[in-house]
């Protein structure tokens, strides 16, 4: 389990395919502390800490994980945001996030104003029930509110704080993002489809 509050930036080193799956080698600040079989989120995806060596540590994406997010486009240089797991008794700063990207977004519209940034995205139809105003999205691991969203589009202001410290901060207009939506509003879905 995560919060959304990202701890660094890692650099992807190499970007290896092997089989159906892709190794990852990421280079971070804290690549250091982290331990093999250890869940460490990657632009929101939660993925197992296979080698460690220095400051760079590895991570396998298997197929599943390529077709649903957007991982396999990853490049050496490229940079994501990580997040450790929770741990019992941490502060809960974002919201609860799963690290299991439902579905991928893109980015429409970058809208700069004075002391924020308004980001707006498109997302498949099929998930408009999953969204509500105020309530909380993660894009790319990052926890966010929700303003005013609609039947395809949502949009989500951005402090300069998270712009500078995320991968959020190097968006353009036209790319992909992982999107996992609130975990309350997934559970609260099935439910309402199952005895509807």
């Amino acid at each position: 389990m995560f919060t959304g509050i990202i701890e660094t930036c890692g650099r992807i080193v190499s970007a290896e395919k092997k089989g159906g799956n892709l190794n990852l080698a990421i280079e971070s600040e804290i690549s250091h502390e982290l331990k093999v079989d250890q869940s460490v989120a990657h632009d929101g995806v939660c993925l197992t800490v296979t080698k460690v060596n220095g400051n760079i540590h590895h991570v396998d994406v298997v197929e599943e994980t390529l077709q649903r997010t957007r991982l396999s486009k990853l490049r050496p240089d490229d940079l994501v945001n990580i997040e450790r797991s929770l741990r019992a008794g941490d502060r809960l700063d974002g919201h609860i996030v799963q690290g299991h990207v439902d579905t991928l977004g893109r980015c429409e519209q970058i809208i700069k104003r004075e002391g924020s940034v308004l980001l707006e995205f498109s997302f498949p139809p099929d998930y408009r029930t999953m969204l509500v105003d105020k309530g909380s999205i993660t894009i790319n691991g990052v926890s966010l509110t929700l303003i005013n969203p609609g039947e395809k589009r949502f949009r989500v202001t951005v402090i300069p704080y998270t712009m500078k410290h995320t991968t959020l901060g190097r968006l353009r207009e036209g790319e992909e993002v992982n999107l996992e939506f609130d975990i309350l509003a997934k559970y609260f879905t099935r439910y309402m489809e199952v005895y509807k």
